[in-house]
């Protein structure tokens, strides 16, 4: 291995270390920390300055994503008419590794007087910001990973890590589902999958159909011509099963040629695989997986055969 590979390996090792380093750190303010949070009645504001800032932005930024509403407050603006944003009933996190970052001190008394909750993230609880803050995070690194142990790298991985950790707690005391997420992420791939539903892409028309009383012969060039590997068996209007290309497959090797003269109730599958139509494609998509088949049938709620939703269907 190159030893410009090697720095980047030594880089990963270090700021791994910085994380796990954490877990020992955790304590009652943790579980504080994501009450107060859970309980709140207004938003969530994330503040910090400089790294600590664009680190403040990514948590804000995943925390409204998982369902806590927050955003990011830049301190300076803060001074300057931003606090405006803040009410009572908001809670406040506040990021500074040292804890005396005095920009962000500055803003801190108004915090207070409108008696927001503060919540820290910094090195030292026993630092300005740790000392005013009701639950105080600690983020404490050995070293940073840069060589020099100058620039904010390890230490800035670690706070990340915190930020989320708490959004990993408040998923599960929120009881966050993936439906939720979607909400949240419409225009994404997993929020069509989530919010598009089995029927609005399922084959509603056109379907292979055969009968029970047909011979295997006779069905082929119906599967053939469907294109899906199955055909439908209705006698009546009512679905009675299905034949694959495995049932004949399956039929030919137990059979022989004689398999050809079999009618299609002696091999088709009476109780096929079925999905609602009323539920959302990712659950499509995890059967297909699940099964390992490329062709669902669909059906109502009572039961009847509504539509077929073919594996190539799902990819929106």
């Amino acid at each position: 291995m190159n030893k410009i590979n090697q720095y980047a390996i030594q880089c990963f090792q270090d700021e791994a270390k910085a994380i796990l380093d954490m877990i020992p750190m955790l304590d009652e303010n943790f579980s504080n920390a994501v009450d107060l949070i859970f309980r709140c009645k207004g938003k969530l504001i994330v503040t910090g300055v400089g790294k600590s800032g664009h680190v403040g932005q990514k948590i804000a930024a995943t925390l409204a994503s998982l369902g806590t509403p927050a955003f990011f407050l830049n301190p300076l603006d803060a001074y300057h008419g931003d606090l405006g944003m803040l009410s009572s009933d908001d809670v406040l996190l506040a990021i500074s590794y040292s804890g005396n970052t005095d920009e962000l001190l500055r803003i801190l008394p108004p915090v207070i007087e409108r008696n927001i909750s503060i919540i820290a993230i910094s090195s030292n609880p026993k630092s300005l910001l740790g000392k005013n803050a009701k639950c105080h995070l600690t983020v404490k690194v050995e070293h940073e990973a840069d060589p020099l142990n100058l620039a904010p790298t390890s230490s800035t991985t670690a706070t990340m890590a915190m930020g989320d950790a708490l959004a990993c707690a408040l998923v599960r005391v929120r009881n966050f589902k993936d439906a939720d997420f979607a909400r949240f992420h419409p225009g994404g791939s997993l929020g069509k999958r989530l919010l598009t539903k089995v029927s609005d892409v399922m084959r509603k028309s056109d379907f292979p159909i055969i009968s029970c009383a047909m011979n295997i012969a006779e069905s082929l060039l119906t599967i053939s011509n469907g294109k899906l590997g199955l055909a439908v068996v209705l006698d009546d209007g009512k679905m009675t099963g299905i034949v694959s290309d495995g049932d004949i497959r399956r039929a030919m090797q137990q059979y022989g040629r004689e398999a050809f003269t079999l009618s299609v109730s002696e091999i088709m599958t009476s109780s096929p695989l079925a999905i609602n139509q009323e539920r959302p494609l990712s659950d499509a998509i995890a059967l297909f997986a699940e099964s390992q088949r490329h062709t669902l049938v669909v059906v109502d709620n009572y039961g009847n055969f509504v539509g077929l939703l073919d594996y190539n269907d799902c990819i929106i």
